[in-house]
């Protein structure tokens, strides 16, 4: 099944300022973790500013369970949680979706999604928790606006894998 996710960003406004229009293309690994009871992570997607205000970009986790279900697992996503996540109604469109296997994960998020960023330095921050797993938030800081064909990236050690991400006019 092949599913297509537009991204908003939902949450704490950022002050806006004209910058050159870019895109973010995100790469999030999620890696192949060898055990007996595998479950697909749930993974919040968040920027932090110079403010240190957030916003979500992205959260997975089992939008299909009945009755909401899968929404009460999302507190185990903490860091996400504590930061933007307790203040989103869920779900959130254009925000959540479903839960993503192991290998490198896509996303790109155009300059309207963006909603214009003020020039500072920024985090990118990608947390994913696991049911009986464990949980790993992975922070990739960037300055606003980048160069054109910049990159910024980190990696994680067990939960994640490689985080990128790619800039672009």
């Amino acid at each position: 099944m092949h599913v297509t996710y537009r991204l908003a960003l939902a949450g704490t406004a950022f002050a806006a300022t004209p910058v050159a229009a870019q895109t973010v293309d995100l790469t999030v690994t999620i890696p192949r973790v060898a055990v007996a009871e595998y479950h697909k992570p749930y993974v919040g997607i968040w920027l932090e500013g110079p403010d240190k205000k957030t916003r979500t970009l992205s959260v997975w986790y089992d939008v299909d369970n009945a009755k909401g279900e899968g929404e009460k697992w999302l507190v185990d996503v903490r860091q996400w949680w504590r930061a933007s996540g307790r203040s989103l109604t869920l779900p959130a469109d254009g925000v959540s979706g479903a839960t993503r296997g192991p290998g490198p994960q896509k996303l790109s998020l155009t300059p309207r999604q963006l909603g214009g960023l003020a020039p500072g330095q920024y985090t990118l921050l990608v947390e994913a928790a696991r049911e009986v797993g464990g949980r790993e938030v992975v922070r990739v800081p960037f300055a606003w606006p980048p160069r054109p064909g910049q990159t910024a990236s980190a990696a994680g050690k067990t939960e994640l894998g490689t985080v990128t991400a790619s800039f672009r006019r």
